[in-house]
């Protein structure tokens, strides 16, 4: 079989992030949004300044919050609650994972649902699994918005998915089974306790990855044909490399993605579009709530119209009965 297609992440991600700059400069005020960055974990250190690199070529104020390791619930809480109530923030989120002893899971539902564009609350969770997807999470977003970018159909597909974290393998399964060409696949979700795991990868028409083992997958469990995408992100001997054996599975499959290169840009991409959309939802909300007050206004001043009517009617009665 021929070499297979490269879904480039970064040229997709580039894509994204200049519609995301339009819909900024479209909207007529600056989105912004807050980072809770707790601890001195290397790679959420990279992230966060990735995505604030991101946020600001985009148009995007981003403001982070550093604490140390050894910061409380409490101050953590208050840098959150002090972002849902300003205005001027319209997304937050909480950089993971937060230093041993925090409870993340009640951290995480602290901010404003309004405000979740990282979608992890268990309010936009429960959202999407019974259909109605609010703030949808970057990663599996990202990974649909490559496959139907890079013209590969999903609906109908029959879909593997090794990995069920709540940052990939769980909100993927939710939106791949929504009805429409974004969704309709047949999904499997397999993990730590699925047997005969190289049998179940090879159905997949789409196989995607998501387990955090290097080199999990290999050639001999995938199809021929079959789209890979490889959303593992591990460190060996100082490189960046995948849940899939690139190398191998590459000379299988009819479409894979990097690592580096393939995912990975494409979750701050849609990060960053998630935090354009709460904007423009606060905005449209801000703007119904005004018209409705104008509507009220209105109403009333009519109101005391007619009252005022009622009352010269009452006089001009009274002044006809005194003349009589």
């Amino acid at each position: 079989m021929s070499q297979a297609l490269l879904l480039d992440g970064k040229a997709v991600a580039c894509a994204v992030r200049a519609e995301v700059k339009a819909r900024v400069e479209k909207l007529g005020r600056q989105p912004g949004l807050g980072i809770i960055l707790a601890g001195d974990f290397e790679p959420s250190q990279v992230y966060v300044n990735s995505k604030a690199r991101a946020g600001e070529k985009a148009g995007i104020k981003v403001q982070v919050a550093r604490f140390p390791a050894a910061v409380g619930f409490a101050e953590l809480a208050a840098q959150i609650e002090k972002w849902n109530r300003d205005q001027s923030v319209s997304g937050v989120i909480v950089q993971l994972p937060v230093p041993a002893g925090l409870d993340s899971d009640r951290l995480v539902d602290l901010v404003d649902p309004a405000k979740d564009v990282d979608g992890l609350t268990s309010t936009s969770f429960g959202m999407l699994l019974a259909g109605k997807p609010g703030f949808v999470p970057a990663t599996p977003s990202g990974i649909i918005e490559l496959l139907r970018r890079s013209d590969i159909a999903i609906s109908g597909r029959r879909v593997v998915i090794v990995g069920r974290g709540n940052l990939v393998g769980r909100p993927l399964a939710a939106l791949l089974l929504l009805r429409g060409e974004r969704g309709d696949a047949t999904v499997t979700v397999c993990h730590s306790r699925t047997p005969d795991l190289a049998a179940v990868c090879r159905t997949a028409e789409i196989l995607v990855v998501a387990a955090g083992r290097a080199g999990l997958i290999t050639a001999d469990m995938v199809s021929e044909g079959a789209v890979v995408v490889d959303a593992g992100t591990n460190s060996v001997g100082g490189r960046l490399v995948g849940d899939v054996d690139f190398a191998a599975v590459s000379e299988k499959a009819s479409a894979i993605t990097p690592v580096p290169g393939g995912v990975g840009p494409m979750t701050v991409a849609m990060l960053l579009a998630n935090v354009v959309t709460a904007a423009e939802r606060a905005q449209t909300n801000t703007k119904s709530t005004k018209n409705t007050k104008t509507a009220d206004s209105e109403s009333e001043a009519h109101h005391q119209d007619t009252k005022t009517e009622d009352s010269e009617s009452e006089v001009h009665h009274q002044d006809t009965k005194t003349q009589r």
